[in-house]
Parts: structure tokens; sequence; C-alpha cells
């Protein structure tokens, strides 16, 4: 880190209050051809920065405000501290466009985040339309139109704190209006609220870090500091008991009914569901399993199904095409060809579940089951992998089952779960010292009394 210069003249309110008020502003060397200046007026001062090159001779930039008055915000107002670190980071950008490092002119936001997504796809990036819906619905209205060099630690700071205030935008029609829920009041959707935020601004983040690597930024100094919400990260995740499990299952109509009992009994994914082939079951030479070709990491796995999974999957592929589709739904289609006008009669197809396909119908179905609030399609999932580990199943088997990439996501959700799983980790894990002998004295155990 670069040494912070202190200065008798510069460094405090009493110190700057005994100089003379002049035009000319009182400077301080940084490095060579580097300077800050202090321009003291009749209410208070200001800052500036300094630059000399052989090239472009001499070049200024207004600072901000002296903290002579108000106290510094570390944004208009500033401390010497902070304003030498400003000048630092103008320094920099200076020189890097003199270098010809960084792009010359106006870079927006938006052209930042076209850039990042770009370079997302072309790594095969798994989440990438997920992460166009937090870029259109959270980030570009707020900042698109900004230059990143017009950037500050305090809008972004205020937008993160905004954001996390703010309810949840809720599925709403094409042409229609933004729908939103209530504002989050209840502790818990607080807490939810502020994880979502932190995964929003992780994007942004993220965005603006790949300008600054392709030289488009100057300087990481807008955003650095902003820091995501603590402790709301933490695994509270909800799931079906058995009972409830089973009224959701009979509410459901029959199209989504199965692939209900397809993500309870394999804790496999929606979008794993609905591309399931008929040859992803039971791939030799492992009979009784599924075959996931392709997950959200990229890699594929194997599921191994219960002798209730097993019976299930008989009964969903009987009959089927070797390349079909397990999971399809019905959908409704007209067929012209009347000889009368208005003469078309409505008929049955299957198709594949699309994405979104599940949200209404589901919700539908957790209505009718008692089921308050109604679930996401991923609370299955975690239905499937909480009763693995309330089973006692070991969290490395539960990783591979769910496709985790190791166990550390897996001991978050469901370690809390698994009877004595820390207990019986440590003790494994950490054996015998050999500092206390052993023994045949038996712990008497005493009851307590009443």
């Amino acid at each position: 880190m670069a040494r912070t210069i202190q200065d008798a003249k510069l460094d405090t309110r009493a110190a700057r209050g005994r100089l003379e008020k002049r035009r000319e502003p009182h400077w301080r060397s940084i490095s060579e051809g580097m300077g800050i200046g202090y321009r003291k007026g009749a209410k208070g001062g200001t800052w500036i920065a300094r630059h000399y090159t052989k090239e472009h001779g001499r070049r200024f930039c207004s600072l901000g405000t002296a903290d002579d008055i108000a106290d510094a915000d570390g944004v208009n107002v500033l401390s010497f501290a902070q304003a030498q670190e400003k000048a630092r980071q103008w320094f920099i950008e200076r020189a890097m466009k003199d270098a010809g490092n960084i792009q010359s002119g106006p870079y927006s936001v938006s052209q930042a985040l076209d850039d990042y997504l770009a370079d997302y796809s072309q790594r095969g990036g798994k989440a990438l339309k997920r992460t166009e819906y937090i870029i259109d619905a959270h980030i570009r209205p707020t900042f698109g139109e900004t230059d990143i060099a017009d950037l500050t630690s305090q809008k972004i700071k205020n937008w993160r704190n905004h954001l996390a205030k703010s309810p949840v935008r809720i599925r709403t029609g094409l042409g229609q209006d933004q729908k939103f829920s209530e504002a989050p009041e209840e502790e818990d959707d607080k807490r939810s609220r502020k994880s979502s935020t932190n995964r929003i601004l992780t994007v942004l983040k993220a965005a603006l870090n790949h300008a600054l690597h392709e030289g488009k930024a100057a300087s990481n100094a807008a955003w650095v500091s902003v820091k995501p919400y603590k402790g709301v990260d933490g695994a509270k995740i909800r799931h079906l008991s058995d009972d409830e499990a089973k009224r959701l299952v009979n509410t459901c109509d029959e199209d989504l009914r199965e692939i209900v009992k397809g993500a309870l009994l394999t804790g496999c994914r929606y979008g794993e569901l609905a591309a399931m082939k008929v040859t992803d079951y039971a791939p030799e030479p492992e009979p009784g399993t599924l075959y996931i070709p392709e997950t959200k990491s990229g890699k594929s796995r194997t599921v191994a199904l219960t002798d209730e999974g097993q019976r299930f999957f008989d009964g969903v592929t009987a009959g089927k095409e070797a390349g079909e589709l397990i999971f399809q739904k019905r959908k409704q289609v007209r067929i012209s060809g009347g000889r009368k006008k208005g003469d078309d009669t409505p008929k049955e197809k299957m198709a594949p579940w699309g994405h979104g396909d599940q949200f209404r119908p589901l919700r539908e179905a957790c209505g009718r089951a008692k089921i308050n609030p109604a679930i996401g399609f991923h609370v299955l999932r975690h239905t499937y992998g909480s009763r693995l580990a309330m089973n006692g199943v070991p969290m490395a088997v539960i990783a591979a089952q769910l496709g985790h990439e190791d166990t550390r996501m897996t001991e978050k959700h469901y370690a809390h779960l698994a009877p004595s799983y820390v207990a019986d980790t440590v003790r494994a894990a950490f054996g015998d010292m050999g500092i206390v002998p052993k023994t045949n004295v038996k712990r008497i155990t005493r009851k307590k009394n009443r």
C-alpha cells in the first residue's frame, strides 16, 4: 500500500486554519510530478490534484471539499488522507490513458454489462439467463446510463440499501406493468431480501471487475469498499414433511404430478427432469440409476434410485420410445380445416415442460394441499436432500446424489438435520492423541433428581 504522507500544514483542520487565504493552492508533493493542493477560501477550502509530465505539461483535477466545516463523507467532503487517495486514483487513470491502456471517452455501466455477458457466455456460464434477468431487472434501470468513471461508493451503497428494502418482483404477464409483493416486514423476509441483494451486488461487481481487467475502467475504488450484508446467507431452507409431500402429490394435476414425483424421488432440478429422456433411465452397466448428462456445474452425474424410485420410473417410461422425453405436459392446439368458418376443433398433444411452466400449476396445487406459503419447485429438491440427511446418509453421498462439486454446500444446507453429524465427524477425524491411558472404567449414568 502506498505511504500516506503526513504534513502539519494540511493534515488537520487546525493546521489548515493557520494558512493564509489565497488563490494559489498550498501544495504538497506526493511523488515526482504529482502533488496535492489545498486552496483556502473564505468559507473553508477545496482539494486539488496536480499531474505533470514533459509530454502533457501540467494537468489539474478538482477532488472535492475539504473537511474544514463539515465532517468527511468520503465522496464530496474529503479528509486529507481521502483526498490523497482520490488523487492517487486520478494519477493512475491519467497514466493508463496516456499509455493507451484504458478506453478514452465515456464507457457506461450498460456497456460493461453487455461485455461481461458476452464473456460469461463464451466461458460457458450455466446461469446466463438468470444473470441476464438480474441485470435487466435490477442493475440497468439504475446504473445503465452512468459512466463507470462517475460511479461512487455512496451511489452503489444507496442502491444496495434501497434494493434490500424493496418488495420482491413477482411473475407478470407480457405487456403488463410489473407486479410486486408486499415490502418485507418479518425478520425472515428481510433476511431473505438482503440475501438476494447480495447475489445481485455480486453480478454488478463481477461486471465492473471485468471492465477493470479489460482496461476500460481506471480503478475499482467505487465498488471495492461496498460489502455484502453479513449473516443473511445462513443455511435456512424449507423442506416438506412426508405428509405434506403426499398431500401435494395427490392434489397435482396428472402431468404435474409425474414431474413432482420425479423431483421428490431423485432430488433432480426442474431443468434436469424436463430434459430427461427414456435412455437416461437405467443405463448399462448400472441398473436402477438415472444418468444426468449435463448439470448446473457442467458435469454429468448418476443418481441411484430406491426401490420406490425404480418402480416409478418403470411406470413412466413404459411404452415410450428410447429418445422420448420422460416428462411431458398436455397442450391444447386447434386443428384448422373445417368447412365452416370458426370450425376449429381443440385437440391435445404432448409437449415438453418449458421454462416457467411449473410455477402457476405448482402454486395452485399447494393451495389445494393447504401448503402455505406455496413452495417453489426447488423445495422438492431440498426435501429429497433433507430426507437423506435425517436418515443418517453421509454428506459425501448426498453431495454425489445432488450433484454438488464437494460437500461444502451439502453441509451448509443439510448437516444440521443429520443425527450427530458434527460429533461423529469430529471423533472420526481427530482420532486418539495417546495422552490419556485406556482403562476399563465405565461411566455410570446417574438419574436426575426430580
